[in-house]
């Protein structure tokens, strides 16, 4: 039999997590972040779910492609924009619209020879200090594309640093206002912090651009968690207990005997490790679910197998399930933002560091 170990998607949780974006900003159009392979997830796996979004929006061309192939015939944003020349053909044919973030992709699309005018999504570097023009430079950015026969309808965004904490949007908000104040255009500035905490920008968004929230993550755990904000996991990583073994007090478990039992206890080892995409930073007391029950890791991640105390589930043995994040078959659910903030990140790297070699199954 194969390895005891499987990834679920979960359908039903994206459309959950879809519906929760449109209720926080009704009025509102929703991009669908697919961008990384959908966070780990797989483009051909999500899309099903997703297709109730207005639009796709992701990194590169070949994912536009992907896009594409599915039979998705709306919007699709290249978030980063053209990386050359080239890639505007492309744009033309797949009928994408990409963002221009830099002089340099004004120059390609004054060069690029196309009889059909393309839809760009104009970026402002309002604070976040990666991509975009200054507010400064801005309006020049907007006046050199709008003579351009290149393109036809420009849109504006920006990028939040800081939706997610205590510092805020407002100054972002007032740098976007002030630079664009009565440009022409749909605007698109949410991220899922801003959709979920801030109602004024959700309204001066004409797109939203929930990425984390549509893969149940909260963006800002742990002063939310995805339940809080009403979000389903899209994602479970489940394996099963392959031994067990008894320890008496003093016995050690794993590399570095970096656990020390202080008492006679029961451990199961789990078909999962750090090649799998476990997290090896993960310390002692990271939560896990055995059989739906709550209980925790003991000991270093191995390469292919980690430890769990079987103490609070003393019913548990060999084939047990393990869920590691996600939802248990008894529908207990394990945040994938927990098992995040014992390794010192966030969920989204554990999703994207999803292993090649563990087998996913899609689920309704």
């Amino acid at each position: 039999m194969p390895r005891p170990i499987l990834a679920t998607i979960h359908l039903s949780a994206f459309q959950n997590n879809l519906n929760v974006a449109r209720r926080h900003a009704p009025d509102a159009k929703v991009w669908a972040i697919v961008k990384a392979n959908a966070y780990g997830h797989g483009i051909e796996r999500v899309f099903d779910g997703l297709r109730g979004a207005d639009g796709f929006a992701l990194l590169d061309l070949q994912e536009a492609q992907r896009v594409r192939a599915l039979g998705w015939r709306g919007p699709i944003l290249l978030l980063e924009g053209a990386f050359d020349l080239r890639d505007l053909e492309l744009c033309s044919r797949l009928d994408l619209w990409h963002t221009v973030h830099c002089d340099a992709q004004i120059d390609m699309l004054a060069a690029h020879k196309t009889n059909v005018p393309q839809r760009v999504f104009l970026k402002m570097n309002s604070g976040m200090n990666r991509l975009g023009f200054t507010p400064e430079r801005y309006r020049a950015a907007w006046t050199r594309l709008n003579a351009l026969p290149q393109v036809d309808e420009i849109s504006l965004m920006t990028h939040f640093s800081d939706a997610d904490g205590a510092k805020g949007i407002a100054a972002q908000m007032l740098a976007f206002a002030n630079a664009s104040r009565d440009l022409p255009g749909e605007r698109s500035l949410s991220n899922s912090a801003a959709t979920l905490r801030h109602a004024d920008a959700v309204l001066e968004s004409d797109w939203v651009r929930p990425g984390i929230a549509m893969y149940g993550s909260a963006p800002d755990f742990p002063a939310h968690s995805a339940a809080d904000w009403g979000l389903q996991p899209t994602m479970t990583l489940a394996a099963k207990i392959i031994a067990t073994q008894n320890l008496e007090q003093g016995d050690t478990v794993g590399y570095g005997s970096s656990f020390t039992a202080d008492r006679p206890m029961r451990i199961g080892v789990v078909a999962c490790g750090y090649a799998d995409g476990y997290p090896r930073i993960c310390p002692s007391g990271t939560p896990v679910l055995i059989d739906g029950a709550r209980s925790r890791t003991i000991g270093r991640v191995s390469m292919d197998m980690l430890a769990v105390d079987l103490e609070p589930v003393p019913q548990a043995g060999l084939g047990s399930d393990v869920t590691l994040w996600g939802r248990a078959k008894q529908g207990a659910v394990l945040s994938i933002d927990e098992v995040a903030q014992c390794a010192q990140t966030v969920g989204y790297e554990l999703m994207c560091g999803l292993a090649a070699r563990v087998p996913v199954e899609v689920a309704p």
